[in-house]
């Protein structure tokens, strides 16, 4: 797994969303280091720059972190996850308790979430990379499936060149296609995590609702809620300084 370590102290983990990457976490990485941790930050299998394979679920991302951590000899960990991320991260922290200190879940709930990416995966299908086109004709072709500008921005942050001429998406969207299915799956009934938690939603996103909150108690009664107000589902990006005080606030 590709990651951005940067920092001395105490571990902290930052897992991206679906078709993120580290990179939309490098400000971060840089203040919470500044906090006095040691920031790790993640770029989970088939995302970034990451290993591809034809394999995905949240058991075997969590896995990954789990080998991740392992490697890095990392214990007592904090772990930051966003939309899919956070769904990885509850996975992890309610499968290895042991390892986990705290956990923050950005804008995502332990609950089934029914597959609503297909207008963003036909905008990706549709760019035809064998004509060759540069990153202005890949945004024309995205456009009427993802009118919203920062959406666009963000899944471009994904083109690089393979090599002079001829740009690709860094994630692995053959497998995104097949198994989409996956992002929705909720956390296993039985999963528990007692220690600190923070759920920390967007004030206009309706990831989390506030009848999903006896959900998330069951699954962690040890958790606090906070709301971003005047946000959506990317709270970090629209609102980075709110975002960064709540989460260092629960962290220290």
């Amino acid at each position: 797994m590709f990651s951005r370590i940067e920092g001395e102290g105490k571990p902290l983990l930052i897992i991206h969303g679906f078709l993120g990457m580290s990179d939309n976490w490098k400000s971060f990485g840089s203040l919470y280091a500044a906090e006095g941790f040691q920031v790790h930050i993640l770029d989970l299998r088939n995302h970034g720059k990451s290993f591809h394979s034809d394999e995905f679920s949240y058991e075997i991302m969590a896995n990954d972190v789990l080998d991740y951590c392992q490697h890095h000899n990392l214990s007592n960990i904090s772990i930051i996850g966003h939309s899919m991320g956070g769904k990885v991260a509850m996975l992890f922290a309610t499968t290895y308790p042991d390892l986990v200190e705290k956990l923050i879940v950005a804008d995502i709930g332990p609950k089934y979430y029914a597959p609503h990416h297909q207008d963003i995966l036909a905008g990706l299908n549709a760019v035809d990379f064998s004509e060759k086109p540069d990153r202005s004709q890949v945004e024309e072709t995205l456009y009427p499936f993802i009118p919203d500008f920062g959406t666009r921005q963000f899944l471009m942050k994904n083109l690089y060149w393979i090599e002079p001429g001829q740009l690709a998406f860094r994630f692995n969207l053959p497998v995104f296609n097949e198994k989409i299915e996956q992002i929705g799956t909720a956390l296993p009934s039985e999963n528990r995590f007692e220690k600190p938690t923070l759920f920390i939603r967007g004030g206009n996103s309706k990831y989390i609702l506030d009848t999903d909150l006896p959900q998330i108690q069951n699954h962690f009664p040890n958790f606090k809620l906070a709301t971003i107000p005047n946000v959506g589902h990317w709270l970090h990006a629209e609102n980075p300084k709110l975002f960064f005080e709540e989460t260092s606030k629960f962290l220290k």
